[in-house]
């Protein structure tokens, strides 16, 4: 095992020095050189290993557990390197395990990719799993939605103990076995939260009759009001967006499953203080302006996200990109109802030309179209004094954040 782990470290350090990125290299060498090495140090935890899976929500919701159980007291071993498959699981324990292989944490919340979850569970056994939706996105990659949820359910069969399921997504809350727990909304919020079905036409929405541990019982601005066990919570969020509202619900439910004695009010006052995950909402501030930066990778996050921050008085850039992590397929763009919007300052990625087109349908005046995401990003900063909102898909969210935050400069 320690070789193992010199090694690890090693390959980590060494592209360290190089500046090559890559946080996922000694996961992938390692992945082929010691295959057990995950199942023998994560079997030894307290609480075992929970995995989060589904299209849309996964980082954020990843995030909320871990600071909830934290302040709960455990001590929680996340992969929070960048990546949600197994290679990026094994280089985030590299870098916490001691060299004499001690690894002190009580449990393991990993967010995990749909189809590298189910490799996961077939080889390490999962105590807890929590499913948040399936939505079309990256069809190039998973091809239809029915198959995406075949994926999440095999991962509910492989669960040992309990699984947490989105009760108002049709293709899960068809799934059946011993030890199921719901999250949910309430019935006037439905139409606000659309399954892939009903994008287009939400008057389909039917409540479901199934009981939920958490519902989202009601969302207005910043303050979210939830039920757990029949009692209700109201509290303000720092998390920007409904959907977040609703992640947040699921992480509720999840840390009620892992600790059921936990008190609900006090969860609540936690949640109140848990901020946005990276690219879900971030503000940045650049020569006195304002920037915030949110992700959209499929039709149902681009319509929440537009629901919640298409505000008057801003200036809004659109970053369209389509390489491998974001989904060569981009036609789900054509899904999307960007009526909020009354106009947009600047399109930019290498679908720069594709969105404006797709504004221009919906009749949204567009200012300019520039692929490069620095000179856009200049244009957009230099635009006005107002205030500024970026919507981007993965790998164009990434490049922006590294501007913003200094590492690639204007």
């Amino acid at each position: 095992m320690i070789p193992t782990i010199l090694l690890g470290k090693t390959i980590q350090k060494s592209s360290k020095l190089r500046g090559s990125g890559g946080s996922a290299l000694p996961g992938l060498v390692i992945e082929k050189v010691h295959p057990s090495f995950v199942k023998k140090i994560l079997g030894k935890l307290k609480y075992g290993v929970v995995v989060i899976s589904g299209t849309n929500g996964k980082t954020t919701t990843t995030k909320i557990t871990v600071e909830l159980l934290e302040k709960q007291g455990l001590k929680v071993f996340t992969n929070d390197t960048g990546s949600n498959f197994t290679r990026g699981v094994i280089s985030a324990i590299i870098k916490r395990i001691k060299l004499t292989g001690k690894f002190d944490y009580d449990i393991a919340i990993l967010e995990l990719d749909e189809a590298h979850a189910v490799k996961f569970a077939e080889i390490i056994p999962i105590n807890y799993s929590l499913l948040l939706n399936v939505q079309r996105d990256q069809l190039d990659r998973f091809g239809e939605i029915d198959y995406t949820a075949k994926l999440l359910e095999a991962i509910a069969t492989r669960t040992k103990k309990t699984v947490i399921i989105n009760r108002e997504d049709p293709r899960l809350n068809q799934i059946t076995r011993k030890n199921i727990a719901y999250f949910g909304l309430s019935n006037q919020l439905l139409a606000t939260f659309p399954s892939d079905d009903n994008l287009l036409d939400t008057s389909r929405s039917k409540t479901s009759k199934l009981s939920a541990l958490v519902t989202l019982e009601n969302i207005s601005d910043q303050t979210a009001t939830y039920k757990i066990a029949k009692q209700t919570h109201k509290t303000q969020l720092q998390l920007k967006g409904i959907f977040n509202a609703y992640n947040a619900a699921a992480s509720i439910a999840l840390v009620k499953t892992i600790l059921p004695k936990s008190d609900d009010a006090q969860l609540i006052t936690n949640l109140s203080t848990i901020a946005s995950a990276f690219g879900r909402g971030e503000t940045f501030t650049v020569n006195h302006t304002t920037i915030e930066l949110f992700l959209v990778k499929n039709p149902s996050a681009f319509q929440l996200s537009l629901e919640s921050f298409a505000a008057p008085n801003h200036d809004f850039m659109l970053a369209i990109n389509d390489q491998f992590a974001d989904g060569r397929d981009i036609s789900w763009l054509w899904n999307v109802d960007f009526s909020a919007l009354t106009t947009v300052a600047i399109t930019s990625g290498t679908r720069a030309h594709d969105i404006a087109l797709r504004l221009k349908y919906d009749e949204i005046p567009t200012g300019s179209i520039e692929p490069d995401l620095k000179r856009a990003l200049q244009y957009l900063i230099n635009s006005s004094n107002q205030p500024k909102r970026i919507f981007a898909t993965y790998t164009a969210m990434l490049t922006i954040r590294k501007i913003l935050t200094g590492k690639s400069l204007l």
